[in-house]
């Protein structure tokens, strides 16, 4: 009985090793025809002759599988070194079935009988089991340093930009100030007692996902803190003001925003606060303060999808009637389009001392006939238009007047800009003319202020400089995040104000904030070329010398699967694209796009330590696919009164482009099994030195326990959207990863301190404040559509015990 079944199980394992053999025959057979590894072929070819000796019950299998397990070993550590999650998938089917076939009922079977048959294939087990042992102690990816301690405060080196203090306990503005640094003085959280934060106080906003909401509903916001108040936004725009204490409602106010889901984002990443200057009766402003009103003199500006711009009085919630048309600015006035959603400010504006300048996003790669991406600035106070700067039109300043509406798909900006109140200048970070991913049609015009950062006298809208980080930009490479300002300070007592730039290319672009000259060397490197027909690729492109991009291309042996079976599968797919390393061009074949259209820098962007003067970053690393699909020779704009719902649901899938020859396809580039096929990591921490604008340290950050279906969290490194913070107390937080976790960091070492389990996604940047004299950290956990995380409506404030203070 016991031999029946030990012949049986020897007879299955037997066809296992031929069938898997065949696979891996014919596939890797295809893999090396591409170009790429022969090992899965001639893995797959002694797999099965191994399994033709078993089913003949023959020793020479044990000999034959040690032999398969030890090249499989040498092959895997001699292409991915001590790297535990990129060696894991190359032998997790081989080493366990070598494990299988010394069993008593597989090995029990074979003929001559003997226990020496088993040796061979024991010793490499063994030895395989110490090299996946030892690089489990390993990370090739760490780098592991130490940054500079804190130093003395010099004047002008806390508050760049700033001409007054903020003070120490708020956080006003998107980036606590508007040089976008996300840096607080507050120092009663330390890296000594961050460890024992407890949860203070949670708010429901109960705002969630409705039947008419598209795809890419987002919680981003970023609240701000003013007084004893706190102010945010919920995705559809509902503006709360809180207790700062206790998190308890103060007022709420709705917008009653009209959404369908034709809508490419909804999302709001924040409110600005502004305090007015003083009005007479008349409107006019009080220059001595004699008169006051005593309603909206502190005033919330709301940026509303639909393309509303809504003043609030931060005392009362109410409308500021005095503003607009009663409290509101229609923001597609003077638009060559008007169509619900294809304009939408999803991101706070700018505030100066008289105007409030808002950009918007525009849907991307829907059409050659779209809003424009301009730029405006309206009095604080009247709402009036004061000044525009439409970045497609020949004459970027002119205003929209009976006979002219602004540029149709001028290059748009849709996070937030910096602002240099010292200077008088307001940073925009500016996208592509869209569509994206083609770029056949666009002008010259159109082509002069995209994708880089554009300099404008924030009085007038002048321009005085701009830098361009990709030239005729055809892989949505715009520049994502708000520009970071710091000053720095010679030995000669010279301050030089400078400006950090993350791009998604993962290059930082440093630039004198006054003249936009490069501080740190961004020389112009050949790219690959030949562009999809009717259109062309630039020569060169910028390249700078602080960057996160990789440092080698991609190779198919970096491609990566939970077996040997899917990671094969990458490898293939990867030998099918078009790829020649970054800015490779859009192609039918398909190129492969890495740094991805995510970016390796997002929205959240840099936190900045101006008195260390370091910077914590959060860079991923997740390649795209592009793949441009002809349309009908026929192809025309469509007319802009109509709703296609090939305009909705983000910015992955099948895109149009009507007016373009190609539609464009863009997704991750993931295994049949939806994982990444480039082997982690895909998201990391990172300390920056900005005396010496060199990477100190980087380690991997955060765990596959909410993307993956085992109940493990594997920390390979996942990706992030949002952005980290930055206090004094040495401690840096961030959430936003696709696991639902706040940690608190080392700012030094990049050392997770303490780490708490979030109700849902976090994608958003936290932000921290003091009350009654007690820090706090507030999160904003509602989750993300496309990114597939939890949602949620949850604000969660934590903060230290009595007795840890």
């Amino acid at each position: 009985m016991q031999g029946g079944r030990s012949h049986s199980l020897s007879k299955i394992t037997a066809l296992f090793c031929v069938v898997l053999g065949f696979v891996l025959a014919g596939g890797g057979g295809w893999l090396a025809v591409l170009g790429g590894s022969a090992f899965y072929a001639v893995c797959g070819l002694a797999l099965v002759v191994t399994g033709g000796l078993l089913w003949m019950q023959r020793r020479e299998a044990l000999w034959l599988y040690a032999a398969v397990a030890a090249g499989t070993l040498v092959w895997s550590v001699t292409e991915a070194g001590f790297d535990f999650w990129a060696l894991a998938p190359r032998g997790d089917v081989i080493l366990p079935l070598g494990v299988w076939l010394l069993l008593p009922f597989v090995a029990g079977a074979l003929q001559p009988a003997s226990i020496w048959n088993r040796v061979p294939l024991l010793a490499v087990i063994v030895a395989g089991l110490g090299v996946y042992g030892y690089a489990l102690t390993q990370d090739p990816q760490d780098v592991t340093g130490v940054l500079p301690r804190a130093q003395a405060i010099h004047a002008g080196v806390q508050l760049p930009g700033e001409v007054a203090a903020v003070p120490a306990q708020d956080w006003p503005a998107y980036g606590r100030t508007q040089a976008g640094d996300r840096y607080s003085p507050l120092n009663q959280i330390t890296t000594g007692n961050v460890d024992k934060l407890k949860v203070a106080w949670t708010f429901r906003t109960h705002d969630l996902r409705g039947p008419d909401d598209p795809v890419e509903v987002t919680d981003e916001t970023t609240p701000i803190k003013v007084g004893n108040t706190l102010y945010l936004c919920s995705p559809h725009q509902v503006v709360f003001a809180l207790d700062a204490a206790t998190g308890r409602q103060v007022w709420r106010f709705d917008p009653k925003l009209v959404v369908n889901p034709t809508f490419q984002h909804l999302t709001c990443r924040g409110v600005s606060y502004a305090l007015t200057p003083p009005r007479a009766a008349d409107g006019a402003e009080v220059l001595d303060g004699a008169a006051t009103s005593a309603s909206c003199a502190e005033r919330i500006f709301l940026p509303v999808n639909d393309g509303r711009l809504v003043a609030l009085d931060a005392k009362t919630g109410q409308v500021c009637p005095a503003f607009g048309n009663k409290g509101v600015v229609d923001l597609t006035e003077g638009m060559p389009m008007r169509v619900l959603g294809f304009y939408e400010p999803t991101s706070p504006p700018v505030v100066t001392d008289k105007l409030v300048i808002i950009s918007g996003a525009v849907t991307d790669n829907y059409s050659t006939h779209e809003p424009s991406g301009v730029t405006r600035a309206y009095d604080l106070y009247s709402g009036k238009l004061v000044w525009a700067f439409d970045p497609g039109n020949e004459d970027p300043n002119q205003l929209p007047s009976d006979s002219h509406e602004y540029t149709p798909n001028s290059p748009n900006s849709w996070i937030v800009s910096a602002y240099d109140a010292k200077l008088g200048l307001i940073y925009i970070p500016t996208g592509v003319a869209t569509p994206d991913i083609w770029g056949g049609k666009r002008t010259d015009v159109q082509e002069r202020y995209a994708s880089g950062i554009l300099a404008l006298d924030a009085r007038t809208g002048h321009k005085v400089w701009f830098y361009q980080t990709v030239h005729h930009d055809l892989w949505d490479m715009d520049v994502p995040a708000q520009p970071s300002l710091i000053d720095f300070r010679q030995e000669d007592g010279t301050v030089i104000p400078a400006l950090y730039a993350p791009a998604k290319t993962g290059n930082i672009f440093v630039l004198d904030r006054r003249n936009g000259q490069l501080l740190v060397p961004a020389p112009e490197l050949p790219v690959p070329q030949g562009a999809a027909q009717g259109d062309h690729v630039w020569a060169t492109q910028p390249f700078s010398q602080l960057t996160f991009r990789p440092k080698n291309r991609l190779t198919d042996g970096d491609m990566w699967g939970a077996t040997m079976l899917d990671q094969m599968v990458c490898r293939i797919m990867f030998k099918k694209l078009r790829y020649e390393g970054p800015f490779t061009p859009p192609s039918v074949q398909g190129t492969l796009v890495f740094p991805g259209n995510l970016g390796m820098f997002e929205w959240g962007g840099l936190a900045v330590d101006p008195v260390r003067q370091v910077a914590f970053a959060n860079p991923i690393a997740i390649p795209f696919v592009s793949r441009l699909v002809p349309r009908p020779t026929d192809n025309q704009v469509v007319p802009p009164t109509t709703h296609d719902p090939a305009a909705s649901g983000g910015e992955n899938g099948l895109q149009p482009q009507y007016g373009t020859p190609f539609g464009v396809e863009l997704h991750p580039f993931l295994s049949p099994l939806g994982i990444p096929c480039k082997q982690p990591g895909w998201g990391y921490v990172a300390g920056v030195d900005l005396k010496t604008n060199s990477i100190i340290w980087q380690h991997r950050n955060g765990t596959t326990r909410d993307s993956s279906p085992l109940p493990f969290g594997f920390k390979v490194g996942i990706p992030s959207l949002g952005g980290p913070i930055i206090t004094a107390g040495g401690v840096a937080f961030l959430t936003s990863t696709a696991d639902y976790y706040i940690r608190a960091y080392d700012v030094t070492t990049g050392k997770v301190l303490w780490a708490d389990r979030l109700p849902a996604g976090g994608q958003s940047t936290p932000m921290t404040y003091e009350a009654n004299g007690r820090q706090y950290v507030v999160t904003v956990d509602g989750g993300h559509g496309s990114f597939g995380t939890k949602e949620g409506d949850y604000i969660v404030a934590y903060a230290l015990p009595e007795a840890s203070r």
